[in-house]
């Protein structure tokens, strides 16, 4: 059985996309810098990210798709596993990147080996690469980001508009009259139900998402409270088996919504944004207003203005209001960068983005925009 690769789609297919779309990204002023770091050949290991093996090679990550060079014999040919040996090696005036298929960069089309150093230097430890025996199974491939760090957000949480909530099926009731209810419960429930499902998550209002520059209403955070399962109908009145719930209980108001099955995956191609609007942070999860790197945000844009799953954005601390002290007058100051952030789930007006590097603390205001070449 053909080897599958795990990370992102080969160069030529990442161009090819490119060029279809009417809103293609311009040509890059300079081939993305390489380092001088970078391992003539290095041995996927698990617990490996594609981000992170990217920053291996590269100053700006988000670019790997520029310098990966992808087996197109093989039936998907943008997966890496662990075990997989990667060859740095050179076609003309351009560096690539590739899976060793058993001879080198010989197996590459006009490209010959990089004259880097076979040292790799990783975790503050240098060591020398030897050939190793695949041990992992072929479905335990390398994510894109760290997969713990995300899940939650993509299995549970949830942002729909405000119409979608206010007309959802809500709790009226908990057996024997209980306010709160859990796992193994009964509760009734009053509003209209699909016919198509009996499979429902249960959710709680949360967050109200606002543009800070238009004040338009972006959304409302749906937060996961549960599953529920219908089993039974009279009228309006559903009855509803609590299946599980995600660290509190349910209550009375908490909304039901038709459950989406979604394949849960941190498996994505980052990508520059090149023709989405500079935005801002508008939220930070897990805190007040400030963020960390593998911190998760939500910034103000969304599928609406076109962006995608794996799209990368350079972080800018938003530039403070002062008074000069000449002219008496508020100025803004110039905005600073301050990390790199990749989008793992989109709606339709905002999108949930982990933070994967940051050099300053990242806060809700802050600016968004495509990266640019030292970002």
């Amino acid at each position: 059985m053909k080897k599958l690769f795990l990370g992102l789609l080969a160069a030529s297919l990442f161009t090819a996309g490119h060029a279809a779309d009417s809103t293609s990204a311009p040509a890059a002023s300079a081939p993305p810098a390489v380092k001088e770091s970078a391992p003539d050949r290095y041995t996927v290991v698990k617990g490996d990210t594609l981000w992170g093996i990217a920053s291996r090679y590269l100053a700006d990550p988000w670019r790997w798709p520029e310098i990966w060079q992808a087996n197109q014999q093989i039936s998907n040919p943008h997966l890496i596993y662990p075990g997989d040996q990667l060859i740095l090696c050179h076609i003309q005036d351009k560096t690539v990147v590739a899976v060793d298929q058993g001879n080198g960069c010989a197996d590459i089309p006009g490209a010959t080996p990089s004259p880097s150093s076979p040292r790799v230097t990783g975790s503050g430890v240098d060591y020398t690469l030897h050939p190793e025996i695949r041990s992992e199974p072929l479905e335990v491939a390398v994510p894109t980001i760290p997969l713990p760090l995300i899940r939650s957000f993509l299995d549970d949480s949830r942002v729909v508009d405000y119409n979608t909530l206010q007309k959802a099926p809500y709790v009226i009731d908990g057996h024997e009259g209980h306010v709160v209810s859990g796992a193994g419960d009964e509760v009734y429930a009053r509003g209209t139900f699909t016919s198509d499902t009996n499979n429902y998550a249960i959710f709680r209002a949360g967050e109200r998402y606002i543009d800070p520059d238009t004040q338009e209403v972006l959304g409302y955070e749906a937060t996961s409270v549960g599953n529920g399962k219908l089993v039974a109908l009279d009228k309006d009145i559903g009855t509803f088996d609590i299946m599980d719930t995600h660290g509190q209980e349910v209550r009375i108001e908490d909304r039901l919504l038709p459950k989406q099955e979604r394949l849960v995956t941190a498996v994505f191609e980052p990508s520059n944004p090149y023709n989405v609007k500079p935005g801002r942070v508008i939220r930070v999860f897990g805190s007040i207003d400030s963020a960390a790197n593998y911190s998760v945000i939500v910034i103000n844009r969304g599928e609406r203005e076109g962006v995608k799953v794996g799209n990368t954005f350079a972080l800018l601390e938003h530039g403070q209001l002062i008074r000069d002290p000449v002219n008496s007058d508020i100025v803004r100051l110039p905005t600073q960068p301050e990390g790199l952030a990749m989008v793992f789930r989109t709606f339709d007006k905002v999108s949930y983005a982990l933070v994967l590097r940051s050099s300053k603390v990242v806060h809700n205001g802050d600016e968004i925009r495509p990266p640019i070449a030292g970002d």
